[in-house]
């Protein structure tokens, strides 16, 4: 009975044993414990690198009209549709002109009239029939006819709105059948040839920005980032908002479309920090892991990471600077692995 109850006691014996030698094996291609495994390194450096504030901004047409009436009438015609592309002298509003048009014939047909009677009064004059006073009243009312008949005429072409240059009707906030009165905006215009970004930045900023300077524009709509000339800058800081208006030019791109949203990128005062290439970061789950080499074995150091930059990335905490790292045939060694430094 003893015999039956050993042969169950071995198989469990077994298995354990088996369990056991599985969890203690190396992982594959770390190396058996004591032997080192090969690994490139580079020392972690220490560079300046200039901290950039980011400022919002809005592209906008650098040539931009809104299109408003200059007297009060309905509105008959808009023969362009929002997005339509117009060349300049292109007819983009017509007005009623039923009433000017009779003013203008009205102040023709007097002004015919007092011209005529400053010929039959010159023509009276030269016979001794007429006075000079009254060839002189004459001719000051011909003056004022004049007058009355440019301002009729003049009020006729405010009847009609043609585009100011070439672009592409941005708005449209009016129709055919609507009243126009002076001052409210019917469309707007806005040339495509030339963008620029406005942003206003902060008083605190604004010695390190200068006209004609480069600055880093990024779009994220379009997915463009370029650097924009300063064109513009104000003299004087808004008392309200403590911030100065400043205006960029844009390269040509045709990702670029008024009214997108803009970042302005301006750098800060420079701060030191480490830099080590990417490849010596081994993502760990939430973590960042790095190896440091020391004596020829590899030291496991929990890393947060920050900006990356031309192959390098920046390290917050977790090393001093003064660490050589291991770069290459790192993914798999653990603390403490024996190592042999590839020259």
């Amino acid at each position: 009975m003893a015999k039956g109850r050993t042969a169950p006691f071995f198989l469990v014996f077994l298995l354990l044993s088996t369990w056991a030698l599985a969890v203690g094996a190396p992982a594959p291609g770390a190396g058996e414990p004591g032997q080192p495994v090969e690994v490139m390194v580079a020392r972690v450096s220490k560079q300046d690198i200039p901290c950039f504030v980011e400022l919002p901004g809005t592209v906008q047409a650098a040539e931009r009209a809104a299109i408003a009436a200059k007297l009060t009438g309905m509105i008959t015609e808009i023969p362009v549709l929002l997005g339509a592309t117009v060349q300049a002298g292109d007819l983009l509003v017509a007005i009623d002109a039923g009433e000017i048009t009779a003013r203008l014939n009205q102040a023709e047909a007097l002004l015919a009239q007092v011209r005529r009677n400053l010929t039959r009064e010159q023509n009276l004059l030269a016979q001794h029939a007429s006075t000079p006073e009254t060839v002189k009243s004459l001719t000051d009312q011909v003056a004022v006819a004049q007058a009355g008949y440019q301002e009729a005429k003049a009020m006729l072409g405010y009847t009609t709105i043609t585009a100011p240059f070439a672009g592409v009707v941005t708005r449209k906030n009016a129709h055919v059948g609507d009243l126009a009165t002076p001052g409210t905006v019917l469309l707007q215009v806005e040339s495509l040839r030339t963008l620029q970004v406005r942003a206003e930045v902060p008083e605190s900023l604004i010695p390190r920005i200068s006209p004609g300077e480069a600055l880093t524009v990024r779009v994220e709509t379009a997915g463009v980032t370029v650097q924009a000339t300063v064109s513009e800058f104000a003299p004087a800081v808004d008392p309200q908002s403590r911030t100065a208006q400043v205006v960029l030019n844009l390269p040509p791109d045709p990702a670029l479309r008024p009214g997108q949203f803009a970042r302005l990128l301006i750098a800060g005062p420079s701060t030191r920090t480490l830099l080590v290439p990417e490849s010596a970061v081994v993502p760990s789950g939430q973590l960042d892991r790095v190896f440091v080499v020391a004596d020829n074995r590899a030291s496991l150091r929990l890393v947060r990471t920050g900006s990356r930059r031309h192959g390098m990335i920046e390290i917050l905490s977790g090393l001093d600077g003064d660490e050589t790292v291991a770069t290459h045939n790192n993914r798999l060694l653990k603390d403490g692995q024996p190592l042999r430094v590839r020259p």
